[in-house]
C-alpha cells in the first residue's frame, strides 16, 4: 500500500533559529517542509512547489512579505494557498494589511509557541488536532505544579533572536529571568545573583560555554545550580564533554521548541528543589 502524501509547507523566514526549530517541529509531525530564507526566493518557492500552507515572515531581505502577498494575490492558483504569517509586528494596522491581502491567520513573533502554529496550520488544512491524552501524575506532570515565582533563571545566550523568545515565554509563564550576553557576563552574573538554574549556551563570545561551566563547579557558592546546556553543538564528543563537565542536561537548539525547554526547566528544578 502507498504511503499518504505529505503535506506541503514553505516556510519562508530569515531568522535561522526559528526557521530550524520550525522545520524540525513539522517535519516530526508528518510535513514535507520546504524553506527560503528571503522573499524572492521564497516566491519562487512557492511558484516551483505550490505547496499546501505557507508560513511567512514580513520583515525579509529583497522583498518584504507583503510584497510577497501581492505576487500570491495576482495568480488565482497561488491566492487560494492558506497563508500563516509570523512577525515581530503585533501592531493592528499591519495585521489589518495582511488580512487584506488574504492571510488566514496570524502571530506575533515575541509570542510565539511552535504548537500553536502547528495547530493553526492543522486547523488551516482541516487536519484532526492530537486527541488530549489522560492526565497522568508523571514526573512532567508533577513539575507543572511547582511554583515558577519561586525560581530564578540565569539565561546565558548570545543569540538576541533566540534569548528574547525565551525570556519572554518564561517571564510570561512566571519565572524571573536574569540575562548574560556573553560568557564573561553570565559568569559574573551566575556569581552575583546565585540564580536557582542556569540557561546556557556554548558558542559564546569571549570565554565558551564549556569554559563558563568548568568555572561554574569549581566556584564555592554556585557549584551545585544545576546547568542546563542549550546549544547547537550536537556531537557525541561536545555532548559528553558537557556531562562530563557537569551539566545537568543538554538540549539541542534545533531539537526543542521554547515550550520543551522551559518543560525541562521545570523538570529540572523539580528535582533539584524537591517540595518546592
Amino acid at each position: 500500500m502507498d504511503e499518504p502524501k505529505k503535506m506541503k509547507i514553505a516556510l519562508i523566514e530569515d531568522e535561522e533559529v526559528l526557521s530550524s526549530v520550525l522545520e524540525n517541529k513539522l517535519k516530526k509531525e508528518g510535513f514535507e517542509v520546504f524553506t527560503a530564507m528571503d522573499g524572492e526566493a521564497g516566491l519562487a518557492l512557492i511558484t516551483a512547489i505550490r505547496p499546501d500552507l505557507i508560513l511567512l515572515d514580513i520583515l525579509m531581505p529583497k522583498m518584504d512579505g507583503f510584497g510577497v502577498l501581492t505576487h500570491l494575490s495576482q495568480d488565482k492558483e497561488l491566492a487560494k494557498i492558506p497563508v500563516i504569517i509570523i512577525s515581530n509586528s503585533g501592531q493592528p494596522v499591519e495585521i489589518d494589511k495582511a488580512l487584506a491581502l488574504g492571510v488566514k491567520d496570524y502571530l506575533v513573533k515575541a509570542e510565539f509557541d511552535p504548537q500553536e502554529v502547528l495547530d493553526k496550520i492543522k486547523k488551516q488544512l482541516h487536519m484532526p488536532s492530537a486527541p488530549s491524552e489522560a492526565v497522568a501524575q508523571t514526573p512532567e506532570e508533577k513539575a507543572k505544579r511547582i511554583d515558577v515565582k519561586a525560581f530564578r533563571i540565569l539565561l546565558v545566550e548570545d543569540d538576541n533572536f533566540l534569548r528574547d523568545l525565551i525570556y519572554h515565554k518564561m517571564t510570561k509563564e512566571g519565572f524571573t529571568v536574569e540575562q548574560g550576553l556573553d560568557g564573561e557576563d553570565g559568569l559574573k552574573k551566575a556569581i552575583e545573583s546565585k540564580p536557582h538554574l542556569i540557561l546556557l549556551d556554548l558558542i559564546l563570545p569571549g570565554i565558551d560555554g564549556f569554559e563558563v561551566l568548568k568555572k561554574i563547579r569549581e566556584e564555592e557558592t554556585i557549584k551545585q545550580v544545576p546547568v542546563i546546556i542549550l546549544s547547537n553543538l550536537g556531537q557525541k564528543d561536545d555532548i559528553e564533554k558537557g556531562m562530563k563537565l557537569g551539566a545537568t542536561d543538554y538540549l539541542i537548539k534545533a531539537h526543542n521548541t521554547p515550550g520543551e525547554i522551559i518543560e525541562k526547566v521545570r523538570g529540572v528544578l523539580a528535582k533539584s528543589y524537591p517540595g518546592s
